[in-house]
């Protein structure tokens, strides 16, 4: 699989470009990323991690607008409005920051957090019908890279042989109904094979930490 790497800049709509933050907002966003960093223990589980991400996130933008919580495996989601009910606009696979070896890197994508999102997302799109997600992320909170539905559609929901590689496995046709089975022998080759260029944003917030801290 080809990568293609975005930066925060290119990544944004030109329209959110020509929008100045007040600052108000610029200071709830500092106070708001200071207490993640200072949070942050490399010792904790992924579940503390998930959840002051999580904080993190409803107390910076989402609060009250949208509802965030897990939803099934996935293990966070924003919502589309203020409660469960209403569709999946964004889907996370979080790791902890000590997680190495899950987390993929800017050379090499093929890792088990972009095969358990490649899952949440045929399970949302594909089994829930949901053609609202607009992103998707994978973080170990330090890194974070995000991809468009834009992308995932045209490689993932819209690749016949995945699709119907995913369906016989939800259904239990295949030789094992494992996360890990669909991982390893679904999820795996699927990337390995592909020669479809995957374009995603990048970035890692160690880099504005002392900026942010001034």
């Amino acid at each position: 699989m080809q990568i293609n790497i975005l930066d925060i800049r290119k990544s944004l709509n030109k329209a959110f470009l020509k929008v100045k933050p007040n600052r108000t907002q610029i200071e709830t966003f500092k106070k708001n990323i200071i207490n993640l960093f200072d949070q942050i223990n490399e010792s904790e589980s992924e579940e503390f991690h998930k959840n002051i991400l999580l904080e993190f996130l409803k107390n910076t933008w989402y609060s009250p607008d949208h509802y965030i919580n897990t939803k099934g495996r996935a293990d966070l989601v924003i919502h589309s409005d203020k409660d469960a009910n209403t569709p999946v606009g964004v889907l996370f696979e979080t790791k902890k920051p000590s997680n190495r070896n899950d987390m993929p890197t800017t050379d090499n994508l093929n890792s088990k957090a972009l095969h358990e999102l490649i899952l949440y997302y045929l399970r949302e799109r594909i089994t829930g019908n949901n053609i609202n997600i607009k992103y998707l992320v994978i973080t170990n909170i330090y890194e974070w890279f995000i991809f468009s539905s834009n992308v995932f559609e045209h490689l993932f929901a819209s690749n016949k042989k995945l699709v119907r590689n995913f369906t016989d496995f939800e259904e239990g046709r295949l030789g094992g109904t494992t996360t890990d089975f669909f991982y390893k022998n679904i999820a795996d080759p699927f990337v390995k094979q592909s020669e479809v260029q995957l374009t995603f944003t990048h970035f890692d917030i160690r880099y504005f930490e002392e900026i942010i801290r001034n």
